[in-house]
């Protein structure tokens, strides 16, 4: 399933979501984050492993992040969440000279939006070898904490990087990310093996694979 010929003329600025959107998280960098997680709520709630799973993905589901639930319910501190949580291997990440090559065809600037840390954020691009391509990073710090799809995020970003959104589209693999953007008036495109399924009226174009999304686009002059 692909939106072949997506008609994005009017987008002059990109803004993609980061893990599972520019590159596949997979089972190697998701499991230790959620292994980290969960021990991290275990420390501090002093619940069993089980419970504490269930917890963080309470708090995921209703706040945007774990973290957010683990700051108005626990009182912990976000910034020693944020390093512990993605102290991870990114043996599994790796650069697509395909991907790279559909990014840099478009018009404008691009943007990361992340519910990541600055840290995790600049790691994985470097390792994808992307950083070149992105004008700037907007990360959970940059956001005051406060995680997508939270709207006051979404205002941080137009506020703090000038952003037209009539003239954005937002690329992301969360469905429930996409609904403020599209309020907004951005161009919204969910993306992942599970972006098929979507029936919101809130996302304009559903794609299971990005770099083919990105090289049949219809896109401005450069």
């Amino acid at each position: 399933m692909n939106d072949r010929g997506a008609d994005l003329r009017r987008v002059d600025t990109w803004i993609f979501d980061l893990d599972n959107t520019l590159y596949p998280m997979g089972g190697a960098v998701q499991s230790q984050m959620d292994e980290r997680i969960t021990a991290y709520v275990v420390r501090e709630t002093g619940l069993s492993a089980e419970e504490a799973y269930t917890l963080q993905r309470k708090y995921l589901d209703e706040q945007g992040t774990t973290l957010a639930g683990l700051m108005s319910h626990h009182g912990v501190d976000p910034y020693h969440f944020l390093e512990e949580v993605h102290d991870v291997s990114l043996d599994s990440v790796s650069p697509d000279q395909a991907l790279y090559t559909a990014l840099a065809r478009l018009p404008g600037r691009r943007l990361v939006f992340t519910n990541a840390s600055a840290g995790h954020a600049e790691r994985v691009l470097a390792k994808l070898g992307y950083a070149d391509l992105f004008e700037h990073v907007f990360h959970l710090e940059a956001a005051d904490l406060t995680p997508k799809p939270q709207a006051a995020a979404y205002d941080a970003l137009i506020r703090l990087h000038g952003v037209t959104p009539r003239s954005a589209a937002f690329f992301e693999d969360t469905e429930r990310n996409l609904a403020p953007a599209a309020g907004l008036g951005m161009a919204t495109v969910l993306v992942g093996p599970h972006a098929a399924t979507s029936t919101a009226g809130f996302v304009d174009y559903r794609t299971d694979d990005l770099t083919t999304f990105l090289q049949t686009a219809q896109v401005g002059e450069t």
